[in-house]
């Protein structure tokens, strides 16, 4: 994973993204991972085309930027974030904008894990599939023991929706409030093309940050997304195309 810093404002707010152009290769959404007064990043890991053409510039190299877009993540109290691979990404900003949260944070293996040396200083329970880092298992499986103590107030989380699935039933079940950063395919990034729907909702703009009433009322949550060409498929196809 390699992060991109920008030297230039740009207000915007915890859980918001912006669109990232290489003029003749592609446009994609990328989360404001840093954010400063006269500085921000995003942070990308090349696995497709755009992404390993990202991987190749240099300092100095141009790239498009447009937004911010979306939605922002809540800011309170007794919070606990809970992150899955690169969708760490994604709820950076708000850990640094919130006041001492619980950090939850699963990745396949180590040589997976982002952000480690970022936030040593926080309350990070680290959770490997393989058992190569921190503890063997499954983010879920630590936030179950977690909401049994009954002193958090809210759970903030991105990463596979798979997993953001189970953390929000975890949520219902221990009646606790959930905001989900969810992913979709965005082209436009202003809720002109359609593509990023999750049932009534645009993601790109309504979201990408739905909150516990909003996820309720999406039966697709989990289960489906759509491709490049609108067609809805399933969670396991969207991903073998993406």
């Amino acid at each position: 994973q390699i992060s991109f810093f920008f030297k230039h404002h740009i207000d915007c707010k915890p859980g918001q993204f912006i669109m990232a152009w290489l003029p003749g290769i592609d446009e994609k959404p990328m989360a404001v991972s840093y954010h400063s007064k006269n500085e921000f990043a995003f942070t990308s890991q090349a696995i497709g085309t755009f992404t390993k053409k990202l991987d190749s510039l240099k300092k100095g190299s141009k790239i498009g930027i447009r937004g911010p877009y979306g939605n922002s993540f809540s800011l309170k109290s007794n919070a606990c974030v809970v992150a899955g691979g690169v969708g760490f990404a994604s709820v950076s900003t708000l850990i640094d904008s919130l006041k001492n949260p619980l950090i939850i944070y699963g990745a396949r293996s180590k040589a997976h894990l982002i952000y480690i040396k970022r936030y040593k200083n926080k309350k990070m329970l680290i959770t490997t599939d393989d058992g190569s880092f921190g503890r063997k298992g499954f983010t879920t499986d630590v936030l179950k023991e977690v909401l049994q103590n009954k002193s958090i107030k809210i759970v903030y989380t991105c990463g596979p929706e798979i997993m953001m699935k189970k953390v929000f039933d975890l949520c219902e079940k221990y009646k606790v409030e959930c905001e989900a950063s969810l992913e979709r395919y965005m082209a436009c990034g202003f809720g002109i093309c359609g593509k990023c729907m999750i049932n009534d909702k645009i993601c790109c703009v309504d979201g990408p940050v739905f909150n516990s009433k909003q996820l309720r009322q999406m039966p697709e949550f989990g289960q489906f997304a759509r491709l490049k060409s609108g067609r809805k498929v399933t969670l396991k196809e969207y991903h073998e195309v993406h």
